[in-house]
């Protein structure tokens, strides 16, 4: 699914896990995130990825429980503006990341 939204240009922001098990995917993203000028933060560790992406359970101490691994997230909306938004924004600034 990332994939398609990339190709199709409707991509903000693309997040990519570095230890993603398929190197011809992550060829793949980079390479589409290149050709249409899309953002592309790289993080270390799928298991963080799918945590930020919600795909866990939250137990009743706050704690992420049962983490499913994503390789890949694609933001195709930002949503409203909020600290967070201007905290990723100046992240990217400093990471040398064109949005």
């Amino acid at each position: 699914e990332a994939t398609k939204v990339l190709d199709k240009r409707q991509a903000l922001l693309c997040v990519l896990a570095e230890n993603c098990d398929e190197p011809m995917y992550k060829k793949l993203v980079q390479a589409l995130c290149n050709e249409h000028q899309i953002p592309l933060i790289r993080v270390d560790n799928n298991k963080k990825l799918g945590e930020w992406a919600g795909l866990c359970k939250i137990d009743n101490t706050g704690k992420a429980r049962k983490v499913v691994g994503c390789s890949c997230v694609v933001i195709k909306d930002y949503g409203e503006e909020t600290a967070a938004l201007d905290m990723l924004r100046e992240y990217m600034k400093t990471q040398g990341v064109v949005s």
